[in-house]
């Protein structure tokens, strides 16, 4: 059994900090072995700030693809499997916000927690982190690319004079991810997730006015917009396999649960349950009004991004498409902080894993060179934007890292530490330690069942339409 250290200290311990900020090599994926004490790094991120990052990291691409899962099932079973991947991934932030108290002082992360539990697979799961990252940043950049141009068309109609026609660059798809990467690249350097608090804020703002399009969508429907297709409260067809992982994939937030930890003022047990709990009310909240309506609106006709289904001459539409776009704009510097720090510890040969006692060998010594920061996070910049200038199928890319990278840090990795470093432990009932075992195994037959098919689409997709 390991025994706990790390939880914030209440006394003076914590003041003792010789480094006000914990820096990204910290605060997510531990620091190393140097000889020397481990310094005692305090937080100064509020229980607010904590729960707007966290949320903004949860809410982002998946929620447009929801009113498609609603159709895959029904309402019903729409419904039910959006609680329960949301309730499952509660449950799983829970058991790594407890894990996260047997890391070093303010240094948890995946890696440091494999190292207590499987410190020989700690590489491949940097790996699978960072894959799972990446995928999701090409998801916001695919948003992005497809939602600009009929904004930019509709603003445009509606303030140019009559007969006026905008330039064929302003409608191309592809020059504006370009032009959205400006903005986006000076973000993703960005150090400290902290920094990126009042960015979040903004981007609830956006979800926000998206519920408001979708509802009022539904009761008062935009000129344009097509007569409904079918729609059921229970209807499971084929597709369910490929939408469900959707569902999962839009509860993602795992990959920022310990820089959140870390940099928490006082990062307590009850403090995590309240950012925890009320970051994945809030967005399942969203989810289901998003999907129950964008559904009820569109039934069988409803596309893969539910905001692109609506008719792309309306301003009040056109302004909805522009905050989903700031909305992503603002989520994508959360995929490359984890993602950036995961390819730093894969490629850092003296980072690897040593003989000596887990406690006393975490990676990461120190704060990432500026030459590592910048070449690690124009690599992960300029990989997203190429993938995403070429791909378009915003759903299979949503399905395969909902069914492989999610799955992996949402169940499997959370199960499975909590349940190696609790097992034995009187002090944690057996009813808890079974079903964190019982979670990892869900997440393992998620990952089995949803990849295979979505790769069964790849191989045959003629069959599939």
């Amino acid at each position: 059994m390991v025994q706990p250290y790390g939880a914030t200290d209440y006394g003076g311990a914590d003041v003792e900090a010789r480094d006000d900020t914990a820096n990204e090599d910290t605060s997510l994926l531990g620091s190393g072995s140097t000889g020397k004490k481990p310094i005692k790094l305090r937080g100064h991120a509020t229980v607010i700030s904590s729960i707007g990052n966290l949320t903004n990291t949860i809410i982002g691409s998946g929620m447009l693809t929801l009113p498609l899962a609603l159709a895959s099932a029904g309402i019903i079973p729409g419904v039910l499997t959006c609680i329960i991947s949301g309730g499952t991934t509660a449950f799983g932030l829970y058991l790594l916000s407890r894990a996260a108290a047997k890391a070093p002082h303010r240094r948890a992360s995946f890696f440091a927690v494999s190292e207590l539990t499987y410190p020989e697979a700690a590489i491949l799961l940097d790996a699978a982190i960072a894959i799972k990252c990446f995928g999701v940043s090409i998801s916001y950049l695919i948003i992005i690319k497809d939602l600009m141009p009929s904004v930019v068309a509709a603003i445009y109609h509606e303030i140019a004079s009559p007969g006026s026609r905008l330039p064929d660059w302003a409608l191309s798809d592809r020059v504006w991810l370009g032009l959205i990467m400006l903005i986006l690249a000076p973000l993703s350097f960005l150090r400290r997730l902290d920094s990126l608090r009042h960015a979040s804020f903004i981007a609830l703002l956006a979800i926000v006015y998206l519920v408001v399009v979708v509802v009022y969508g539904y009761f008062y429907p935009v000129k344009g917009t097509p007569e409904p297709g079918e729609i059921h409260l229970i209807h499971f067809t084929p597709t369910f396999l490929s939408t469900f992982p959707v569902q999962i994939f839009a509860f993602t937030c795992a990959q920022n649960l310990f820089p959140i930890y870390n940099e928490l003022a006082l990062n307590n047990q009850s403090r995590m349950n309240v950012i925890i709990g009320t970051s994945i009310g809030v967005s399942l909240g969203i989810y289901e009004i998003i999907g129950v309506f964008g559904y009820l609106t569109f039934g069988s006709k409803v596309g893969a991004n539910i905001i692109s289904s609506y008719p792309s001459n309306s301003i009040f539409i056109a302004v909805g498409r522009l905050a989903v776009a700031i909305l992503v704009m603002l989520s994508y510097p959360m995929e490359v902080y984890p993602c950036r720090n995961c390819l730093d510890k894969i490629f850092s040969p003296s980072n690897q894993v040593s003989n000596s006692t887990p406690t006393d060998n975490v990676r990461g010594t120190g704060e990432m060179s500026t030459f590592k920061h910048a070449s690690l996070t124009t690599g992960i910049v300029l990989g997203s934007f190429a993938t995403s200038y070429f791909v378009y199928n915003l759903e299979m890319v949503l399905s395969i890292v909902g069914a492989t990278g999610s799955t992996m840090v949402s169940f499997i990795l959370p199960g499975m530490f909590f349940w190696k470093l609790t097992k034995g432990d009187l002090g944690t009932s057996k009813l808890l330690n079974r079903s964190a075992l019982g979670l990892a195994v869900y997440g393992a037959l998620v990952f089995i069942f949803c990849l295979g098919y979505n790769i069964y689409k790849l191989i045959y997709p003629m069959e599939n339409q």
